[in-house]
């Protein structure tokens, strides 16, 4: 695996104006719908429930919300570097286009990214995908390449000069309370590791110059 998401954090806060609800007519300012109608400008077809492969999303993480306050944070992911950027557009001009429909100051966006694609890295140094296929093979292991509908420390890794991509280790349920791995894969897992190791250290191999 060598695609994961490119990944930001959002946060979305906003501002409302409390009334006591017996004498709120063209007064009261409700945060908290506020805040829902901020997530209903999102497309509901891009949320994680709805996607997979390479189908990007926004995830509304957390809520709290009374009249006065609402705050909404979300992570936004996507593989493709374009539609990601899209992504980050329009939750902005949500933000934007509710401030002009309420009064501006009333909702704050902020983005933050977390990390990005590792495929423009490993593309670079594509040996290192082609000797973790030999090394699986070599055992047995028919090699299967997905993208990575997450993040891993290797895509943070290949942006600082360490081009790493993630190799399996036979587990499931990831995150969740049936996260599980059998023994036997990560038997195999370290027979890979240690052929992925071996191809690497053979001088006598002609590509040898072309692996650092």
């Amino acid at each position: 695996e060598y695609e994961n998401f490119n990944a930001a954090a959002m946060k979305v806060q906003v501002k409302g104006l409390g009334i006591h609800p017996g004498s709120s007519k063209n007064k009261m300012v409700n945060a908290s719908l506020i805040a829902i109608e901020f997530d209903s400008l999102l497309p509901a077809q891009q949320r994680p429930a709805f996607t997979e492969g390479y189908e990007g999303f926004f995830h509304l993480h957390s809520m709290q919300g009374e009249v006065e306050a609402a705050t909404l944070t979300y992570i936004i992911r996507d593989h493709d570097a374009a539609k990601f950027a899209a992504k980050k557009a329009l939750a902005l001009a949500a933000g934007e286009y509710l401030n002009k429909k309420y009064g501006e100051g009333t909702v704050t966006v902020e983005i933050k990214d977390s990390y990005r694609n590792m495929a423009e890295i490993i593309r670079q140094h594509y040996h290192l995908i082609d000797n973790a296929r030999a090394a699986m093979q070599a055992i047995g292991v028919t090699p299967v390449t997905m993208p990575i509908r997450g993040g891993t420390d290797g895509a943070t890794l290949s942006y600082m000069g360490l081009p790493c991509p993630n190799l399996c280790t036979g587990g499931a349920n990831f995150h969740g309370r049936f996260e599980y791995i059998p023994v036997q894969s990560m038997e195999l897992t370290y027979e890979i590791a240690k052929g992925i190791a071996a191809r690497y250290a053979d001088t006598r191999r002609t590509d040898y110059h072309d692996l650092k």
